[in-house]
Order: C-alpha cells, then sequence, then structure tokens
C-alpha cells in the first residue's frame, strides 16, 4: 500500500468516524464544489453539486479527496460544466491571508529552496537565485507558529481596521476559518457585496491593501519648495497612515533605525535613516498636533516622503492574496474539510476565539484543527526522502531538523504531517 492510499484511507476514517456531521454553508445548494484527489495525474474535480450536507458526506466516503473546496459564487445550476449556463447569482466576498504570498522573517529559518540551474540551495523566498539570477526553483514552505501569529494579525487588522469601521460589515456576516496551513479565509456573506462585479472588488482589493494610493489626494504637496503633509483629521487613509507613522517613532530608537535601514521595509540609506532620526521628535509633535504642517526634514524631498509614505502604507493595509478576492468564480476550501498537505482541519471560528485560536497548539478540543493525534500514543516509523527538512513545533513539541535518509519515529499525527507534505515515507 503506497503512502498516498494509506492517507487517504485516514481521511476517509476521519469523514466516517470524527466528522460524522459536515458544517453546512449558507445557501449549501447553489454552490459549485470541488475537489482534489490523491491520482497525481487528475488536478481537480469541479462543476458538481450536493443538495445537502448528508449528501456531500456520503461523496466523501465514496471517493475521499484530498482537498475539498466550494464555491463564494451562488448559482441556479452550479453544476453545469459551462460558466454561462450556471446561471450565476453573486459571489460572497471571500478574503484569502496565506503568509505563502508575502515575507515574514521566520521563511529566513525554515523556508528552503533548491535551484534547478545551478544546484544552489539556500532558505527564505528570493525571486531569483542568488548565484545564476534565474527562477527555478523547488520550494520546500514549512510552517510555523511565528507564520501563523502574523497571518492571524493580518486577519484582524483586516476586520478591525477596514472591515467594522470602513465597510460596516456586521459581525453576523463574516465567516472565518483556518486553512489548515499558513492561513486563514474569511467570507463575508452580504447581499449587497454579491452584486460586486471584478472591478468593482478589484477597487475593494486596493483599499484594503493601499495598492495604487494616491498621497497627493491625502494631501501631501509641494508649494514654493516646501512639502505640506497629511492631516491627521482627515478619515480613512490619512489617519491610518499618520496613526501608524506615530506608532513607528514612538519605538526606541535602535528599532527604528533597524527598520530604515532594513530592505525588505523602508530600505533607507544610512545618511537618510540618521537624518529622520535627528528630527523625528520634531516631527512627531508636528503631527500629533492634527493641523496642517510643512514636513521638513533633512534630505527628504516629495519622493523621499512618498517612499516613506509607501512602507507605512504598506504596513497599515492588508496582506491578502488578491485573485481570490476578485475571481468571482474563484473556490474556497470547505470548512471542516482536511488539507491534503498537512492533514490539518479546516476549522472556521468565531471573532471571539480568534484571539487566542493557537492551530498549532489548541487548548480547546473543539476548535483543535490537528486532529490526527493518538489517544493510546501511537508512534510511526519513517524514512526522510527531502534532502533537508527544518525543525517542527506542534503541540509544544520540537521534531527535526532532520536530513534525507534519516530514520525516524514520530507520534502518529506528527508522520501524518510529514506524509501528507511529502518529505517522507513510512517504513
Amino acid at each position: 500500500m503506497t503512502d498516498l492510499i494509506y492517507l487517504k484511507r485516514l481521511f476517509q476514517a476521519y469523514y466516517q468516524d470524527e466528522q460524522k456531521e459536515i458544517p453546512p454553508v449558507s445557501s449549501f445548494n447553489l454552490r459549485e464544489f470541488g475537489f482534489i484527489p490523491w491520482e497525481k495525474k487528475v488536478f481537480m474535480k469541479r462543476h458538481m453539486k450536493f443538495e445537502n450536507p448528508k449528501e456531500l458526506r456520503g461523496y466523501l466516503l465514496l471517493d475521499t479527496p484530498r482537498h475539498l473546496y466550494s464555491s463564494g459564487s451562488l448559482y441556479l445550476e452550479p453544476d453545469a460544466r459551462e460558466m454561462e449556463n450556471k446561471h450565476y447569482q453573486g459571489c460572497d466576498l471571500i478574503i484569502d491571508i496565506d503568509v505563502d504570498h508575502f515575507y515574514t522573517p521566520c521563511k529566513e529559518k525554515h523556508d528552503l529552496w533548491y535551484c534547478k540551474e545551478c544546484g544552489a540551495e539556500g532558505r527564505g523566498m528570493p525571486e531569483k537565485c542568488p548565484e545564476c539570477k534565474k527562477s527555478k526553483f523547488t520550494k520546500l514552505n514549512w510552517v510555523c507558529n511565528h507564520c501563523l501569529d502574523v497571518a492571524k494579525n493580518e486577519i484582524k487588522k483586516l476586520i478591525y481596521n477596514f472591515l467594522i469601521p470602513d465597510f460596516g460589515i456586521s459581525e453576523k456576516d463574516m465567516r472565518i476559518a483556518f486553512s489548515g496551513h499558513r492561513g486563514y479565509h474569511l467570507k463575508v456573506e452580504s447581499e449587497e457585496l454579491r452584486k460586486l462585479n471584478s472591478d468593482e472588488r478589484r477597487e475593494i482589493v486596493d483599499y484594503l491593501t493601499g495598492d495604487n494610493i494616491s498621497f497627493e489626494l491625502l494631501g501631501l504637496i509641494e508649494k514654493s519648495n516646501e512639502i505640506y503633509g497629511l492631516l491627521k483629521e482627515n478619515r480613512g487613509w490619512s489617519q491610518k497612515i499618520l496613526s501608524k507613522v506615530e506608532e513607528v517613532l514612538r519605538k526606541p530608537e535602535t528599532e527604528i533605525k533597524r527598520m530604515f535601514l532594513d530592505k525588505n521595509q523602508f530600505g533607507f540609506k544610512p545618511f537618510y535613516a540618521t537624518s529622520f532620526l535627528n528630527y523625528k521628535n520634531d516631527f512627531l509633535e508636528l503631527i500629533t498636533k492634527g493641523e496642517r504642517n510643512v514636513w521638513a526634514i533633512e534630505g527628504f524631498g516629495l519622493t523621499m516622503w512618498k517612499n516613506f509614505l509607501k512602507e507605512i502604507a504598506k504596513q497599515v493595509g492588508v496582506e491578502l492574496d488578491e485573485p481570490v478576492s476578485i475571481d468571482i468564480h474563484r473556490l474556497i476550501r470547505y470548512p471542516g474539510s482536511l488539507h491534503g498537505k498537512t492533514g490539518f482541519k479546516v476549522q472556521e471560528i468565531t471573532l471571539r476565539e480568534l484571539e487566542k485560536f493557537n492551530p498549532l497548539n489548541e487548548a480547546n478540543e473543539k476548535l483543535d484543527p490537528i486532529v490526527f493525534t493518538s489517544s493510546k500514543n501511537l508512534t510511526q516509523k519513517l524514512e526522510i526522502t527531502e534532502n533537508k527538512i527544518p525543525i517542527t513545533k506542534i503541540k509544544g513539541v520540537e521534531y527535526g531538523p532532520y536530513s534525507k535518509g534519516e530514520k525516524i519515529e514520530v507520534p502518529h499525527h506528527i508522520a501524518v504531517f510529514l506524509l501528507c507534505k511529502e518529505v517522507a515515507k513510512t517504513i
């Protein structure tokens, strides 16, 4: 029996014994369903419909998939193979926050890459190989508590800084879920938002991320060789930016300087970082008055101020997977299903539960996405098949690092995780 068949049977047993009731989503029979099977030759089966969760569960037991999805869109005929025949009725606003798509410092420790061209290897997420400058990589993306904390902070920022105050979205219309891997999904089930087309969703995404923001429209102008800055009394982005500036400038100077020089943040040259710090207290006093004022720091012309504000806007905005929110025909992971790359459950949580939720070490058994822990403390023997595997910390215990050919014995849930990642094989 191959490891993929073994995992398929494990997933099947989970749906049979543990997940006897499939969580229903709203307008269930109007959703399109899609599945990624365990067989490598088939990418996705989609254009399927089910009348109720019981019917879906029957399918999961009959032909257990590796990944299960449903649409954000509602259709009168969700199983029609051509989009124009589905009779589209609208789409929920879907937001996917996944650290795969943006930089986090912890990736320098646990995300590994191998260049297919020259054989170089390293850690982090470079766009090109530092050695041969080519872009053909084999990547191993890992997961840690810091990754997931960053993702959780982004979803909190999305909700508390944008959706509630700026869009007036009610908590009762939000559906939050841990994705089962390195992020969170949020679905807004609102009749008004369902009417939006892709272009209108693009505008929402731009607002949430701060992309294409015009600082001139927010008040940044140059007159008679003087720079006039933003006003805190202006609500929306102007207020958000100045609040973030205050937050940054109230940090210890050593930390501010590090941020200013960091190429992944402001990327200032030493002169500009020193100049800003010399004027920091005066500038902080100026912007906290809330009056229209002249922004005067040595070396800072309009271009430098824009560069500064771009990084501030980046920190204010939400890091999200933009195509997911724009595409009205996108599928999203179904709550309660298993993620085929980890064996973790796609766990729905309320806004109140979000604050304390810890996917890799969740204390609340009902919310714990790690479903393959063994009550009998069963272990499994594996052989590592990947060149290197970083440290894995789950349930408060560290495993690894491991190297290719190494034989290990680990708890059942760790074995499932490594097998789903396809970095090990059973022995």
